[in-house]
């Protein structure tokens, strides 16, 4: 039986372009062009499969050698900055319980890894390719601090955590999951908010993006 093409959904800016795998939450990357950015997301295939198998959601890497671009939207400051910021037709749709669980069961598999991750990584990590980068903590705290804001975007009010408050932290998370792990008709949960799967989406990638980086600025 042939495999469905990977449906990719596409943020164009100026000068980055960032290719997000439709019900992947997290699985988006960025690339200076089209080509260069679903060439990205491929590469990070066997990554992200990582990221599957802790949530315990079936995952096979070879969707990425067949990939359609399904929705485009023209990015603005943020994509070009490097984050997406767009939400597209797909994270609009009604989204039923099911769905609904694998992407909350996504995004905590997300954390859990980036918690591991820390455990694991040296304080000091080496320098990104330009000599620069965050070390382990200075990242933690801005990803945490991060999700604060994000949250606020789903109706979640907290207070940013700080990095040694762990209970401060994972109760942050578990009112964030459960936003995302519920229902919605797709609309944004609050005004001016975002609708839950961009939310998932969001959220995931720039725990997956640090999460990735510190383990790339681990190695020797």
């Amino acid at each position: 039986m042939a495999r469905k093409p990977l449906e990719v959904m596409l943020e164009e800016g100026s000068t980055k372009v960032f290719a997000a795998a439709v019900g992947w939450p997290g699985w988006c990357r960025a690339g200076k062009n089209e080509e260069a950015a679903l060439q990205a997301l491929a590469d990070y295939a066997d990554r992200f499969a990582v990221v599957a198998k802790k949530a315990k959601v079936p995952f096979d890497p070879e969707l990425a050698a067949d990939l359609t671009v399904v929705e485009r939207l023209p990015g603005g400051p943020a994509t070009n900055f490097g984050a997406p910021e767009k939400t597209f037709i797909a994270e609009r749709s009604r989204v039923t319980p099911a769905p609904a669980t694998r992407m909350a069961n996504l995004l905590q598999a997300s954390w859990d890894l980036l918690d591991a991750e820390a455990k694991r990584a040296p304080e000091s990590l080496r320098k990104g390719p330009r000599g620069g980068g965050r070390d382990r903590d200075k990242m933690l705290d801005h990803v945490i601090g991060a999700e604060a804001g994000y949250a606020r975007k789903l109706g979640v009010k907290h207070k940013p955590p700080e990095l040694t408050d762990r209970p401060a932290i994972l109760a942050l998370r578990k009112d964030i999951v459960a936003v995302i792990g519920a229902q919605s008709d797709g609309q944004p949960v609050v005004d001016n908010g975002w609708t839950t799967a961009y939310a998932a989406r969001r959220i995931a990638w720039h725990v997956l993006d640090h999460l990735w980086e510190m383990q790339d600025r681990s190695e020797s």
